[in-house]
Protein backbone atom coordinates (compact mmCIF):
# COMPACT_ATOMS: atom_id res chain seq x y z
CA UNK A 1 0.00 0.00 0.00
CA UNK A 2 1.18 3.38 -1.18
CA UNK A 3 2.33 5.95 2.07
CA UNK A 4 0.19 8.60 1.72
CA UNK A 5 2.17 12.30 0.97
CA UNK A 6 2.12 14.11 3.56
CA UNK A 7 0.92 18.10 2.64
CA UNK A 8 1.15 21.72 3.88
CA UNK A 9 -2.58 20.55 5.51
CA UNK A 10 -0.84 17.83 7.85
CA UNK A 11 2.08 20.13 8.96
CA UNK A 12 -0.69 23.05 9.61
CA UNK A 13 -3.36 20.74 11.32
CA UNK A 14 -0.06 19.14 13.60
CA UNK A 15 1.12 22.79 14.80
CA UNK A 16 -1.82 24.68 14.91
CA UNK A 17 -1.13 27.29 12.30
CA UNK A 18 -2.79 28.43 9.03
CA UNK A 19 -1.85 26.30 5.90
CA UNK A 20 -0.60 29.52 4.69
CA UNK A 21 2.12 30.43 7.56
CA UNK A 22 3.21 26.77 6.68
CA UNK A 23 4.00 27.22 3.22
CA UNK A 24 5.63 30.86 4.51
CA UNK A 25 8.04 28.92 6.88
CA UNK A 26 8.85 25.99 4.40
CA UNK A 27 9.80 28.84 1.70
CA UNK A 28 13.83 29.91 1.60
CA UNK A 29 12.67 33.86 1.53
CA UNK A 30 9.59 34.19 3.06
CA UNK A 31 10.54 32.42 6.56
CA UNK A 32 11.98 35.42 7.20
CA UNK A 33 9.08 37.17 7.52
CA UNK A 34 7.56 34.98 10.29
CA UNK A 35 9.41 34.91 13.92
CA UNK A 36 12.24 32.33 14.58
CA UNK A 37 10.33 30.17 17.03
CA UNK A 38 7.30 29.76 14.72
CA UNK A 39 9.80 29.16 11.63
CA UNK A 40 11.56 26.74 13.15
CA UNK A 41 8.84 24.52 14.84
CA UNK A 42 6.61 24.62 11.36
CA UNK A 43 10.21 23.34 9.30
CA UNK A 44 11.19 20.85 12.57
CA UNK A 45 7.11 19.75 12.55
CA UNK A 46 7.64 19.08 8.24
CA UNK A 47 10.88 16.83 9.02
CA UNK A 48 9.68 14.92 11.69
CA UNK A 49 6.69 13.95 9.12
CA UNK A 50 8.56 13.23 6.61
CA UNK A 51 7.33 16.45 4.47
CA UNK A 52 8.83 16.87 0.74
CA UNK A 53 7.57 19.76 -1.40
CA UNK A 54 5.75 18.97 -4.95
CA UNK A 55 7.96 21.44 -6.99
CA UNK A 56 5.85 20.39 -9.98
CA UNK A 57 3.03 22.01 -8.50
CA UNK A 58 4.38 24.36 -6.86
CA UNK A 59 6.06 25.15 -10.40
CA UNK A 60 2.77 25.51 -11.83
CA UNK A 61 1.80 27.80 -8.93
CA UNK A 62 4.76 30.51 -9.32
CA UNK A 63 5.91 29.61 -12.66
CA UNK A 64 9.24 28.76 -11.22
CA UNK A 65 11.08 25.35 -11.45
CA UNK A 66 14.03 26.29 -8.97
CA UNK A 67 16.42 25.24 -11.50
CA UNK A 68 19.42 27.25 -13.09
CA UNK A 69 21.28 26.48 -15.79
CA UNK A 70 24.92 26.72 -15.53
CA UNK A 71 26.95 26.91 -18.53
CA UNK A 72 30.68 25.97 -18.55
CA UNK A 73 33.13 25.56 -21.77
CA UNK A 74 35.31 22.87 -20.34
CA UNK A 75 34.13 19.55 -17.54
CA UNK A 76 38.04 18.94 -17.87
CA UNK A 77 38.98 22.34 -16.27
CA UNK A 78 39.77 22.56 -12.53
CA UNK A 79 38.98 25.85 -12.08
CA UNK A 80 35.27 25.02 -12.63
CA UNK A 81 34.83 23.26 -8.36
CA UNK A 82 35.44 26.06 -6.91
CA UNK A 83 32.91 28.57 -9.02
CA UNK A 84 30.38 25.61 -9.09
CA UNK A 85 30.55 25.57 -5.23
CA UNK A 86 30.69 29.29 -5.00
CA UNK A 87 27.09 29.35 -7.38
CA UNK A 88 25.76 26.72 -4.95
CA UNK A 89 26.70 28.28 -1.95
CA UNK A 90 24.11 30.84 -2.63
CA UNK A 91 21.41 29.09 -4.58
CA UNK A 92 21.09 25.73 -2.72
CA UNK A 93 20.03 27.26 0.47
CA UNK A 94 17.50 28.78 -0.95
CA UNK A 95 15.71 25.61 -2.74
CA UNK A 96 17.31 26.13 -5.97
CA UNK A 97 18.86 22.49 -7.87
CA UNK A 98 21.92 23.84 -10.58
CA UNK A 99 21.86 22.17 -14.01
CA UNK A 100 25.20 21.96 -15.48
CA UNK A 101 26.16 21.80 -18.93
CA UNK A 102 29.38 21.63 -20.54
CA UNK A 103 30.16 23.19 -23.82
CA UNK A 104 33.31 21.85 -25.19
CA UNK A 105 34.26 25.20 -26.52
CA UNK A 106 31.72 23.88 -29.48
CA UNK A 107 29.73 27.39 -30.54
CA UNK A 108 27.00 24.52 -32.10
CA UNK A 109 27.18 22.58 -28.96
CA UNK A 110 26.65 25.59 -26.98
CA UNK A 111 23.57 26.39 -28.91
CA UNK A 112 22.06 23.00 -28.59
CA UNK A 113 22.39 23.34 -24.81
CA UNK A 114 21.34 26.95 -24.40
CA UNK A 115 18.12 24.95 -26.22
CA UNK A 116 17.67 22.22 -24.06
CA UNK A 117 17.90 24.39 -20.98
CA UNK A 118 15.57 26.15 -21.94
CA UNK A 119 13.15 23.59 -22.87
CA UNK A 120 13.90 22.44 -18.93
CA UNK A 121 12.31 25.66 -17.91
CA UNK A 122 15.20 26.79 -15.89
CA UNK A 123 14.46 29.98 -14.44
CA UNK A 124 17.76 31.99 -15.30
CA UNK A 125 21.08 30.84 -16.42
CA UNK A 126 24.79 31.49 -15.62
CA UNK A 127 26.91 31.14 -18.56
CA UNK A 128 30.40 30.59 -18.45
CA UNK A 129 31.00 29.76 -21.61
CA UNK A 130 29.91 32.99 -24.00
CA UNK A 131 31.43 33.98 -26.72
CA UNK A 132 32.22 37.93 -27.84
CA UNK A 133 29.33 37.04 -30.13
CA UNK A 134 26.63 34.77 -29.20
CA UNK A 135 23.34 34.63 -31.02
CA UNK A 136 22.18 31.78 -28.93
CA UNK A 137 22.03 33.06 -25.27
CA UNK A 138 21.18 37.03 -26.94
CA UNK A 139 17.93 34.77 -28.32
CA UNK A 140 17.49 33.48 -24.73
CA UNK A 141 17.51 37.62 -23.12
CA UNK A 142 15.17 38.60 -25.80
CA UNK A 143 12.78 35.97 -24.89
CA UNK A 144 13.13 37.29 -21.43
CA UNK A 145 15.12 35.07 -19.84
CA UNK A 146 17.51 36.54 -16.70
CA UNK A 147 20.97 35.56 -17.96
CA UNK A 148 24.59 36.47 -16.16
CA UNK A 149 27.74 35.78 -17.56
CA UNK A 150 30.55 34.81 -15.42
CA UNK A 151 34.41 35.39 -16.42
CA UNK A 152 33.54 36.38 -19.81
CA UNK A 153 31.15 38.73 -21.47
CA UNK A 154 29.30 39.22 -24.45
CA UNK A 155 30.41 42.49 -26.33
CA UNK A 156 28.05 45.70 -26.63
CA UNK A 157 25.22 43.42 -24.53
CA UNK A 158 23.46 44.75 -21.39
CA UNK A 159 23.34 41.05 -20.29
CA UNK A 160 25.01 41.78 -16.44
CA UNK A 161 28.88 40.23 -16.30
CA UNK A 162 31.07 38.66 -13.80
CA UNK A 163 34.43 39.27 -14.72
CA UNK A 164 38.17 39.68 -13.36
CA UNK A 165 40.09 42.45 -13.57
CA UNK A 166 41.94 41.44 -16.76
CA UNK A 167 44.27 45.00 -17.02
CA UNK A 168 45.43 45.06 -13.34
CA UNK A 169 46.12 41.03 -13.47
CA UNK A 170 48.06 41.68 -16.94
CA UNK A 171 50.03 44.86 -15.89
CA UNK A 172 51.25 43.39 -12.26
CA UNK A 173 52.57 40.25 -14.19
CA UNK A 174 54.26 42.40 -16.77
CA UNK A 175 55.85 44.40 -13.43
CA UNK A 176 56.87 41.46 -11.95
CA UNK A 177 58.86 40.44 -15.59
CA UNK A 178 60.23 43.81 -15.93
CA UNK A 179 61.43 44.22 -12.47
CA UNK A 180 63.31 40.65 -12.67
CA UNK A 181 65.20 42.23 -15.67
CA UNK A 182 63.30 40.63 -18.78
CA UNK A 183 62.99 42.86 -21.80
CA UNK A 184 62.37 40.18 -24.62
CA UNK A 185 58.95 39.07 -22.92
CA UNK A 186 56.53 36.87 -25.27
CA UNK A 187 52.85 36.08 -25.05
CA UNK A 188 50.89 33.11 -25.59
CA UNK A 189 47.20 35.01 -26.36
CA UNK A 190 43.65 33.61 -25.59
CA UNK A 191 41.17 32.38 -28.63
CA UNK A 192 40.53 35.85 -29.48
CA UNK A 193 36.44 34.95 -30.43
CA UNK A 194 36.29 34.97 -25.82
CA UNK A 195 36.48 38.18 -24.15
CA UNK A 196 39.38 37.28 -22.06
CA UNK A 197 41.42 36.33 -24.45
CA UNK A 198 40.89 39.43 -26.29
CA UNK A 199 41.25 41.54 -23.31
CA UNK A 200 44.27 40.06 -21.85
CA UNK A 201 45.69 40.45 -24.95
CA UNK A 202 45.12 44.23 -25.33
CA UNK A 203 45.88 44.77 -21.65
CA UNK A 204 49.41 43.37 -22.45
CA UNK A 205 49.97 46.01 -25.25
CA UNK A 206 48.69 48.54 -22.93
CA UNK A 207 50.26 47.61 -19.93
CA UNK A 208 53.75 47.27 -22.23
CA UNK A 209 52.98 50.35 -23.90
CA UNK A 210 53.00 52.26 -19.99
CA UNK A 211 55.73 50.21 -18.78
CA UNK A 212 57.95 51.56 -21.83
CA UNK A 213 58.50 47.54 -22.69
CA UNK A 214 59.08 47.20 -26.41
CA UNK A 215 56.33 44.43 -27.45
CA UNK A 216 57.88 42.51 -30.91
CA UNK A 217 54.48 41.32 -33.07
CA UNK A 218 56.79 38.02 -33.73
CA UNK A 219 56.87 37.03 -30.36
CA UNK A 220 52.57 37.02 -29.72
CA UNK A 221 51.11 33.45 -30.85
CA UNK A 222 47.33 33.55 -30.25
CA UNK A 223 46.17 29.97 -29.16
CA UNK A 224 42.98 28.90 -30.39
CA UNK A 225 41.73 26.89 -26.88
CA UNK A 226 42.80 27.57 -23.47
CA UNK A 227 44.03 24.41 -23.26
CA UNK A 228 47.70 22.41 -22.80
CA UNK A 229 47.96 21.38 -26.19
CA UNK A 230 47.72 24.89 -27.42
CA UNK A 231 50.33 26.62 -24.83
CA UNK A 232 52.65 23.81 -26.31
CA UNK A 233 51.92 24.47 -29.54
CA UNK A 234 52.17 28.07 -29.35
CA UNK A 235 55.60 27.70 -27.04
CA UNK A 236 57.48 26.00 -30.29
CA UNK A 237 56.32 28.67 -32.43
CA UNK A 238 57.87 31.19 -30.54
CA UNK A 239 60.83 29.09 -30.29
CA UNK A 240 60.69 28.14 -34.45
CA UNK A 241 60.84 31.82 -35.36
CA UNK A 242 64.55 32.36 -34.06
CA UNK A 243 63.41 35.62 -31.96
CA UNK A 244 65.44 35.57 -28.48
CA UNK A 245 62.93 35.99 -25.54
CA UNK A 246 63.58 35.04 -21.65
CA UNK A 247 59.96 34.88 -20.72
CA UNK A 248 56.75 34.21 -21.66
CA UNK A 249 53.25 35.95 -19.88
CA UNK A 250 50.33 33.54 -20.79
CA UNK A 251 46.69 34.15 -20.90
CA UNK A 252 45.90 31.65 -18.75
CA UNK A 253 47.42 28.94 -16.54
CA UNK A 254 46.92 25.93 -18.76
CA UNK A 255 48.59 27.49 -21.51
CA UNK A 256 51.45 28.17 -19.32
CA UNK A 257 51.50 24.66 -18.19
CA UNK A 258 51.52 23.67 -21.79
CA UNK A 259 54.46 26.06 -22.45
CA UNK A 260 56.80 24.76 -19.76
CA UNK A 261 56.31 21.09 -21.17
CA UNK A 262 56.95 22.03 -24.25
CA UNK A 263 60.48 23.46 -22.77
CA UNK A 264 60.54 20.79 -20.75
CA UNK A 265 60.83 18.57 -23.91
CA UNK A 266 63.66 20.79 -24.82
CA UNK A 267 65.81 20.28 -22.81
CA UNK A 268 65.26 24.35 -22.16
CA UNK A 269 65.08 25.15 -18.10
CA UNK A 270 62.16 27.11 -16.81
CA UNK A 271 63.13 29.95 -14.93
CA UNK A 272 67.29 29.33 -15.84
CA UNK A 273 66.81 30.19 -19.35
CA UNK A 274 62.86 30.95 -20.15
CA UNK A 275 60.57 31.97 -17.37
CA UNK A 276 56.56 31.28 -17.70
CA UNK A 277 54.37 32.83 -16.04
CA UNK A 278 49.72 31.86 -16.04
CA UNK A 279 46.60 33.44 -15.27
CA UNK A 280 43.69 32.03 -12.94
CA UNK A 281 45.97 30.31 -10.06
CA UNK A 282 43.61 27.05 -10.85
CA UNK A 283 43.60 24.46 -8.18
CA UNK A 284 47.22 22.13 -7.53
CA UNK A 285 49.37 24.20 -9.08
CA UNK A 286 51.40 23.87 -5.94
CA UNK A 287 51.39 20.57 -6.82
CA UNK A 288 53.62 21.03 -10.10
CA UNK A 289 57.05 21.69 -10.50
CA UNK A 290 58.33 24.59 -11.40
CA UNK A 291 55.45 25.63 -9.15
CA UNK A 292 53.48 28.31 -11.23
CA UNK A 293 53.71 32.27 -11.10
CA UNK A 294 50.12 33.39 -11.66
CA UNK A 295 47.38 35.71 -11.14
CA UNK A 296 44.97 34.65 -8.51
CA UNK A 297 41.35 35.50 -9.88
CA UNK A 298 38.61 34.96 -6.91
CA UNK A 299 36.88 31.82 -8.05
CA UNK A 300 34.58 30.70 -5.65
CA UNK A 301 33.77 34.91 -4.58
CA UNK A 302 33.03 34.93 -8.45
CA UNK A 303 30.23 31.93 -8.51
CA UNK A 304 28.85 33.65 -5.43
CA UNK A 305 28.73 36.54 -7.51
CA UNK A 306 27.30 35.54 -10.09
CA UNK A 307 24.33 33.68 -7.89
CA UNK A 308 23.47 36.58 -6.23
CA UNK A 309 23.07 38.69 -9.31
CA UNK A 310 21.29 36.28 -10.80
CA UNK A 311 19.02 36.20 -8.00
CA UNK A 312 17.92 40.07 -8.53
CA UNK A 313 17.33 39.78 -12.19
CA UNK A 314 15.20 36.59 -10.60
CA UNK A 315 13.41 38.13 -7.84
CA UNK A 316 13.50 42.04 -9.66
CA UNK A 317 15.27 43.65 -6.42
CA UNK A 318 16.68 46.50 -8.18
CA UNK A 319 18.40 46.85 -11.02
CA UNK A 320 21.32 44.92 -11.50
CA UNK A 321 24.87 45.99 -12.04
CA UNK A 322 25.91 45.72 -15.88
CA UNK A 323 29.47 44.39 -15.11
CA UNK A 324 31.20 43.42 -12.13
CA UNK A 325 34.82 43.46 -11.87
CA UNK A 326 36.29 41.03 -9.35
CA UNK A 327 40.53 42.12 -8.02
CA UNK A 328 42.98 39.88 -8.56
CA UNK A 329 46.62 39.41 -7.63
CA UNK A 330 50.08 38.54 -8.33
CA UNK A 331 50.68 35.26 -6.59
CA UNK A 332 54.92 34.41 -7.08
CA UNK A 333 56.18 30.82 -7.12
CA UNK A 334 59.36 29.20 -9.28
CA UNK A 335 58.82 29.49 -12.60
CA UNK A 336 59.91 32.97 -13.07
CA UNK A 337 63.45 34.30 -11.96
CA UNK A 338 65.68 36.65 -13.00
CA UNK A 339 66.41 37.27 -16.87
CA UNK A 340 69.78 35.54 -17.64
CA UNK A 341 72.74 38.00 -18.40
CA UNK A 342 72.80 39.48 -22.64
CA UNK A 343 75.67 36.59 -23.29
CA UNK A 344 73.47 34.19 -22.53
CA UNK A 345 70.28 35.24 -24.03
CA UNK A 346 69.98 32.76 -27.33
CA UNK A 347 67.65 31.92 -29.89
CA UNK A 348 66.62 27.89 -29.28
CA UNK A 349 65.01 27.89 -33.25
Amino acid sequence: MLKKRITLKDIARETGVHVSTVSRALDPVECKHLTEEVANRIQSTARMLGYRPNRIAAGLRTNRTMTVGVVIPDITNVIFPPILRGIESVLEPLGYASIIVNTDSDPDREERLIDVLRDRGVDGIIHAAVLRSDPAIARAVDDGMPVVTLNRRVDGSPIPSIVNDDDSGICQMLRHLRDLGHTRIAHISGPQDLSTGQLRLAAFRRAADDMNVTVNDELIEVASRFDEAEGARCLLNLLAKGKPFTAVLCANDRLALGAIEALRERNIGCPEQISVTGFNDMPFLNLIQPKLTTIRIQQFGAGKAAATILLQLLNSDGAAPRETVLPVELVIRNSTGPAPNSREVKSFA
